[in-house]
């Protein structure tokens, strides 16, 4: 089915889409444009909304808006927001009475005319969907990049050719409701996270196995041998499952073996280049490079893999130097909105850093973090709703004593900033590595990264 097709079968059917976000903002006018009768659906007032109200309305947009937004759905199709459970009274309620509950996501799996490679995990997927993306960009190939990151691609789907190639990010939500999956899937690894949103551990999982549940056996799902739920999950697999691995060399699947990254497959192996190539820093990116390597086997040529790994510096907010002020290093790795995600920002430095945690809780244990900060941590300066549950965490490490690592707490979060550099000595590293999410004083991590940026760039010389 292509998207023009789609569109056409509910051509004469009422819509709603919940959410007026980046998202989409671009499927409401999609569906306007296309004259289909839509109603755009968010918790935010007229007055939130700004200019865009009146926008939407000129396209013959109807609004529901305000706290009540959710009560009136008697649509014929209603697109879901990814970070709205799905089973909310309202949505259950709709569903009963005949809707059909969908997600700008999950339509453009059915229209897509390309193949898909879609990457989820607990941490590392945006790197890694970067570093797939930019491969096959290298090797000649059209992509598109979107999902969790990159724009919302179902607008561009009738634009897109079976030649190129579509790279998503997924992330559990978008995955809860899934019901097809990708040609290759990528699970970087999974931990405890998003439990503020999800019921329970077991749920995060199962909705994480759905990029690979729908596949049939001519498809690829590629896993982190080293990582014991991709590990079990891996025997699920309805196509043939690679993994990738730091520990242990592998029959079918991408590999360490000392500093040399193999690839072996069918009886063969070859080496693709060795960890210094990696322009990146920690072992988590070698990971990283492990599973993009495995997605793109024979897609992409070696030689590009690794002239493409000598050059890339990253993606923002992910372990990024920001400035050396004064000796000091300052890196933003606002991305890291999980402990797991912590723990691999502060193995990737050879010192012991400085570091400023906390933040929005989604109820994720910190017992795990607590004994990387005793080793990794010389200062903790902790801003934020869980800075208490850290610190709580750190001081029942084993190995803690009092003052290693030296803790403060200091509000606001420019406050935190300035306290960090006011401890630092030349030769340090101050990193934002929060291990929570921003939602307790920002609007995303991408605001907390920049405006960390912002604040360490404004100082003088």
């Amino acid at each position: 089915m292509t998207l023009r097709e789609y569109l056409d079968t509910i051509k004469n059917r009422t819509v709603a889409v919940i959410g007026i976000g980046v998202s989409n903002t671009p499927l409401i006018e999609l569906l306007a444009r296309s004259g289909i009768d839509v109603t755009a659906c968010d918790r935010r007032d007229r007055a939130a909304l700004g200019d865009q109200a009146a926008a939407l309305e000129a396209m013959g947009v109807k609004l529901q808006l305000g706290n009540d937004y959710l009560d009136h759905l008697h649509h014929d199709v209603i697109f879901r927001t990814p970070g709205l459970r799905p089973d909310v009274p309202q949505l259950l309620r709709a569903v009963e009475q005949g809707s059909e509950l969908t997600s700008e996501m999950e339509i453009f799996f059915r229209v897509c005319p390309c193949p898909i490679i879609a990457v989820t995990g607990s941490d590392g997927k945006t790197t890694t969907t970067t570093i797939i993306a930019e491969l096959l960009k290298a090797a000649g190939n059209i992509v598109h990049v979107g999902g969790n990151i990159g724009h919302p691609l179902l607008c561009e789907a009738g634009d897109m050719r079976s030649t190129d190639y579509a790279v998503l990010e997924l992330s559990s939500f978008q995955l809860m409701t899934m019901t097809c999956s990708p040609h290759i899937a990528v699970i970087t690894n999974l931990a405890p996270n998003h439990l503020d949103v999800h019921r329970d551990m077991s749920e995060y999982v199962a909705a994480k196995e759905n990029i690979f549940r729908y596949q049939n056996e001519e498809d690829i799902a590629v896993f982190n041998r080293d990582n014991a739920i991709t590990r079990e999950q891996a025997q699920r697999a309805n196509g043939r499952a690679r993994y990738f691995s730091r520990r242990e060399e592998l029959s079918d699947g991408v590999f360490l073996r000392g500093e040399d990254i193999i690839s072996r497959h069918d009886g063969q192996e070859r080496r693709i280049m060795s960890t210094a190539d990696i322009k990146l820093p920690g072992v988590h990116n070698v990971e990283n490079y492990m599973a993009a390597i495995a997605a793109v086997d024979g897609l992409v040529p070696d030689e590009v893999i690794v002239d493409f790994a000598r050059n890339f510096g990253g993606v923002e907010h992910r372990i990024e130097l920001v400035r050396t002020w004064h000796g000091v290093r300052f890196y933003n790795d606002s991305i890291a909105s999980s402990p797991s995600r912590t723990i691999a920002g502060l193995r990737s430095f050879p010192e012991k850093v400085i570091l400023i945690a906390g933040g929005y809780d989604k109820h994720i244990p910190f017992d795990v973090l607590g004994p990387e900060i005793v080793e990794h941590v010389k200062l903790l300066v902790l801003c934020g709703a869980t800075e208490d549950k850290i610190e709580a965490a750190v001081k029942a490490a084993p190995g803690y004593t009092d003052g290693c690592p030296e803790i403060i707490h200091a509000a606001p979060f420019e406050t935190a900033v300035l306290a960090a550099r006011g401890k630092a000595l030349p030769g340090d590293v101050v990193t934002l590595s929060p291990a929570c999410a921003a939602f307790d004083q920002f609007k995303n991590f991408m605001e907390r990264g920049k405006t960390f940026k912002a604040i360490v760039n404004s100082w003088e010389e």
